[in-house]
């Protein structure tokens, strides 16, 4: 739900074959979703923000995904995500990023294993 035929040909064609990932962290890291952290020796960073370095045009087809199946109540297993994590205290372009990077991870799974979204 909240992703319709040209979102998902473009995630598609942008991800390309999934076997050229074994893991999902590193389809995350080629959509460019994942944090940038910032450590030295005893300082680390409380503002992470996303490394930006893979495939933009994966990321503004995520980004529109996550925003349809939010709009209208489309996805009750990513508003329930968003919502507990808004509940946390965090704003919504982390909650938004976050919900990106689930995103990817359930597409992932979906593509490996070869079956459909099962609404929970």
């Amino acid at each position: 739900p909240g992703v319709g035929d040209k979102i998902a040909a473009t995630i598609l064609s942008e991800i390309g074959g999934i076997d050229r990932f074994h893991h999902p962290k590193k389809l995350v890291a080629f959509s460019g979703v994942d944090p940038r952290v910032h450590e030295s020796g005893k300082f680390k960073a409380t503002q992470n923000r996303m490394t930006k370095r893979g495939s933009s045009k994966l990321r503004q087809a995520l980004y529109t995904a996550v925003l349809c199946g939010l709009r209208k109540s489309r996805n009750t297993r990513l508003i329930a995500f968003y919502q507990s994590n808004r509940e946390e205290g965090k704003p919504h372009k982390v909650v938004m990023g976050a919900c990106m990077n689930k995103l990817i991870h359930w597409i992932f799974y979906m593509l490996k294993r070869k079956e459909a979204f099962v609404e929970a």
